[in-house]
């Protein structure tokens, strides 16, 4: 082997590991080599990715795709940035029919189209979406993941006849997928087995626990910080319904109350609602879950954002406009 491609290769290797600063050295010295490796631009966005670098990523995708413009993976890499966390869904959609023109089999027309309905969902292109769950290869697959996001992208758009089976196969494959496991959780849950449910998503929750955290996570104080900070950026007609002294914080939703029916990928929680009185208003203590918001967040920037949005939501929910009961997939 080279001494390019060992580094190429050694790069590859930390980022499996986590080591994001040893992988981004390696990326590096692999262009030392070779200035005009798209193949070392691609891995330098990963790098970025990680790291939570979001722009500086997808400019060294651009760069690769700039240096090939056959790269695939690096159109599918910079289009899942481009949906999320960046919400730049137009550029998603290119990028994504770029790749579906490039793609050489069955495999790679599902990645592409995959990352090509969460752009359509995103922009909530709902028919969008739908009409694109026609086109999904009937496989078989060899990427042994790409049944069960098929069967999410079902599930997403209302297709629970197709999705119900899929996803019973993907827990079977893999058992340690957490989640396959909270989409069990929730295909139960709409068929009305609610014990079956709370069993899938036990399992989704102790799994989710046991994944490796990000190399960005804060600590529970410095996160207990940002969420104050989220809460008083609210208008005061939201946060009066906050008791601030009580504001908690904790990696995951307990058994208990995933047991009575919260969502355990809930991203926070208003607990012990007080009941109002003449001259009050009706107040709650605050839980917020860590692990969940960091999963939907993908960087320390953008934690207090999907806070105070999480935060609006379920406010409102709660004390402003009650809805009618949802599924347990809507708590937030």
């Amino acid at each position: 082997m080279d001494q390019f491609s060992a580094h190429l290769d050694r790069g590859w290797d930390l980022v499996q590991r986590g080591d994001s600063q040893g992988a981004e050295a390696s990326a590096r010295r692999a262009l030392e080599l070779d200035g005009q490796s798209p193949e070392a631009y691609n891995l330098l966005g990963f790098v970025a990715a990680m790291q939570g670098e979001f722009e500086d990523a997808v400019e060294h995708y651009r760069t690769a795709i700039s240096l090939d413009d056959t790269y695939f993976e690096a159109m599918l890499n910079a289009a899942e940035l481009h949906i999320h966390p960046l919400g730049e869904l137009d550029e998603a959609l290119e990028l994504c029919d770029q790749a579906l023109d490039l793609a050489e089999n069955d495999d790679e027309v599902v990645d592409a189209l995959l990352l090509k309905f969460d752009a359509l969902l995103a922009g909530n292109d709902s028919d969008a979406a739908t009409e694109l769950c026609r086109h999904f290869p009937a496989g078989p697959f060899q990427n042994p993941g790409h049944g069960f996001l098929i069967a999410r992208a079902f599930y997403e758009v209302g297709d629970l006849e197709r999705a119900s089976p899929l996803i019973e196969e993907a827990v079977k494959a893999a058992p340690g997928n957490p989640d396959a496991w909270y989409y069990l959780g929730l295909v139960r849950d709409e068929r009305g087995d609610t014990t079956g449910a709370t069993a899938a998503f036990l399992r989704s929750r102790e799994l989710d626990l046991g994944a490796t955290v990000p190399s960005w996570t804060l600590t529970a104080d410095a996160f207990a910080l940002t969420v104050r900070s989220a809460l008083d950026g609210l208008e005061p007609n939201l946060r009066r319904f906050v008791r601030e002294d009580e504001l908690f914080v904790s990696d995951v939703p307990g058994v208990e109350v995933v047991a009575d029916g919260v969502d355990p990928r809930a991203l926070l929680l208003l607990d012990g609602v007080s009941a109002p009185s003449a001259a009050a208003h009706p107040t709650a203590r605050l839980i917020v879950y860590q692990r969940n918001v960091e999963r939907l967040a993908g960087a320390v920037d953008a934690l207090e954002r999907e806070i105070a949005a999480a935060l609006e939501r379920e406010i409102t929910a709660s004390f402003v406009e009650p809805p009618p009961a949802s599924r347990r997939g809507d708590l937030n």
